[in-house]
């Protein structure tokens, strides 16, 4: 981390959708629910719903297209260069659906959400109502929602904190959706605090929690 203890955390954004994490973040910040600032977003694609919410909110915005990078290094050099320029503390994957590489700089700085219990519905191609419907075709009796820090592979890397909900007999990938995303929205800005407090230590594969 670059900020001191009481100045607010340095967040990157990075999108590929309608942006409901960043309003999320930005909501949470200005109730003054978590000491932070998004430095910036990146968004994945031009046609993102969520630019025009950065836009909004004020917040400078980047848009880099993975089809126009030869590669997956290349392409995560551009999007990490950008979080450097910014003096970003900690990258958030908000709905982001593009593999990147992530560089030995920001190890245990860039976190994301998975709307599963992982190592349950998780890994490539499984995100959005993809996640809710595998859910609900098993049978499962709860889901919710999984923090990690990333790493170089889909849904994987340390885990920071779950979340359960009920799987409810009458659910559909829509209201179960819902439900899981509630739950998003208090446990992301929780992991944020606990990095940001210096709470997160990772062995291995295992965050162990420090006092405050």
């Amino acid at each position: 981390m670059t900020s001191s203890p009481d100045s607010p955390l340095r967040l990157g954004v990075l999108i590929s959708g309608g942006g409901t994490t960043l309003v999320n973040f930005l909501d949470k910040i200005k109730a003054g629910e978590l000491n932070a600032e998004i430095a910036l977003v990146i968004a994945s694609r031009p046609d993102c719903g969520g630019i025009a919410k950065a836009e909004a909110a004020g917040v400078s915005c980047h848009v880099v297209p993975r089809g126009e990078h030869a590669d997956v290094t290349s392409f995560s050099q551009a999007i990490f260069d950008h979080c450097r320029a910014a003096n970003v503390d900690l990258v958030t994957l908000a709905g982001f659906l593009a593999m990147i590489e992530i560089p030995d700089d920001f190890q245990h700085r860039v976190m994301n959400i998975h709307p599963a219990l992982i190592p349950a519905f998780c890994g490539q191609g499984m995100y959005g109502h993809h996640v809710h419907e595998a859910v609900l075709a098993r049978g499962c009796k709860v889901t919710g929602c999984t923090v990690h820090f990333a790493d170089n592979e889909y849904d994987h890397g340390p885990i920071i904190l779950q979340r359960c909900v009920p799987v409810e007999a009458n659910d559909t990938p829509d209201t179960l959706s819902a439900r899981v995303f509630k739950t998003e929205c208090e446990a992301y800005p929780e992991a944020i605090r606990q990095y940001a407090e210096g709470r997160l230590t990772a062995t291995g594969s295992r965050i162990s929690m420090n006092d405050s």
